[in-house]
């Protein structure tokens, strides 16, 4: 794949991987600026400890991003890093870009504590649940409360905590199933909804990543 083809639009988020002088890998956040197409990618300089991170010229990083269904993955090298008029990272332009899909039936079980908000409805009902099992693409939630029907849209809240990093997720999905009653009325859960992603903003959508390939691991450790 080609980078353009990805057609990112400026302010993308992307993360950076280099390496430490022991081998260790690091890696940082930031935004695309621009590309100059066959020539050089400009991107926002990451900041650590609240300093801008400078990169030698010459220095190869692996660049990731999410995309759709999967994550991408080139290789550049740093062809210089300006300073004014404001902070600017430049990479040469990618020969390609791998392509990883991730499928989005896989599911991981989990139990977290979450705000939902029907934002069908004028009254914008809410109520507090759990987020029972998660994939990228859906999740199924218990309710003490039959607040929506199928094709309903809810906002799902929870304060998640990935490799001790603490996030609020936000997640908006259409209802496409309901079950009723559960299989958990000692916790008050009186309803369960299948839900189906809807478009997420990229921020949100990293940390959906981010959380939903963390329970995996930990869970992947567990049976180890």
């Amino acid at each position: 794949m080609k980078f353009e083809e990805l057609k990112l639009t400026y302010g993308y988020p992307l993360q950076l991987q280099t390496a430490t002088l022991a081998g260790q890998p690091e890696r940082f956040s930031c935004r695309l600026i621009g590309c100059l197409p066959g020539r050089s990618i400009l991107l926002s300089v990451p900041k650590q400890a609240g300093k801008l991170i400078k990169f030698r010229v010459g220095q190869k990083i692996v660049v990731r991003l999410m995309i759709d269904n999967g994550i991408g993955i080139f290789a550049g090298v740093v062809e210089s890093q300006t300073q004014d008029p404001y902070p600017i990272l430049h990479l040469g332009y990618p020969d390609s870009v791998t392509f990883k899909g991730i499928r989005g039936a896989t599911r991981v079980a989990v139990r977290e504590k979450i705000e939902v908000t029907n934002i069908s409805t004028e009254s914008k009902v809410k109520v507090s649940g759990f987020l029972s099992d998660m994939s990228v693409s859906g999740a199924r939630i218990e309710l003490g409360d039959d607040i929506a029907e199928i094709g309903d849209t809810l906002e799902l809240k929870a304060q998640v905590n990935i490799r001790d990093v603490n996030r609020e997720l936000t997640l908006t999905g259409v209802i496409r199933s309901r079950v009723d009653p559960t299989d958990n009325p000692s916790e008050g859960v009186l309803i369960s909804y299948g839900l189906e992603f809807a478009n997420q903003p990229d921020e949100q959508r990293l940390v959906m990543y981010a959380y939903v390939f963390n329970q995996m691991a930990l869970q992947e450790n567990s049976v180890a």
